[in-house]
């Protein structure tokens, strides 16, 4: 299996290169291609994830239901069923883009930072998590509305990301609105 690439990005965020994922998360990290994924299940609950402790940066996190680098020239389509499947052990549909242009810098406490445009989408899961251990510590189904309470109570245990993404008004609709129940 070939190594993981990103794609580096330039300030209008076009493509300018890539980089090994194993190697692209420094101090220093260039800005680079990513996303985030909400998934819900068809009770209108929110899968929320806890980093696996052996991750890089912000490790035993709480965070949102899975993210993921694109490969060069790979689809979000393709990233996103991809990373559900190896991430969270199931498929994912309906998956709506919901903040196409949402762009974060954060610094860990360690030092790493993270640089990412990184859209941010909502899906429907199709069955419940079997995680991969070195992704995900835990998983937890919660209503959206606690995840809103948990982070005006508790930042901190919260991943920066999450906190920016779910500030805009128009996750927080997603998040809210009715689930269509598969049929």
């Amino acid at each position: 299996m070939a190594p993981e690439e990103v794609v580096l990005l330039d300030e209008a965020h076009r493509p300018v290169g890539t980089a090994l994922k194993a190697e692209v998360h420094t101090t220093d990290t260039p800005l680079h291609l990513a996303f985030s994924c909400y998934v819900l299940d068809d009770d209108g609950r929110l899968l929320l994830t806890r980093r696996a402790l052996a991750k890089k940066t912000w490790p035993g996190v709480w965070t949102n239901s899975f993210c993921g680098h694109p490969g060069p020239g790979e689809p979000f389509a393709e990233t996103i069923a991809r990373r559900a499947s190896e991430e969270l052990g199931f498929a994912v549909t309906g998956v709506v883009e919901v903040l196409p242009e949402f762009r974060y810098r954060a610094v860990d406490a360690s030092g790493i930072v993270e640089n990412e445009f990184c859209p941010v989408y909502v899906a429907r899961a199709t069955g419940q998590p079997a995680p991969l251990a070195s992704e995900v510590a835990e998983t937890a189904w919660i209503t959206p509305e606690q995840l809103f309470t948990a982070a005006e109570a508790a930042p901190f245990l919260l991943s920066p990301w999450l906190l920016e993404q779910i500030a805009d008004a128009r996750l927080r609709r997603a998040l809210l609105e009715p689930v269509p129940a598969r049929g």
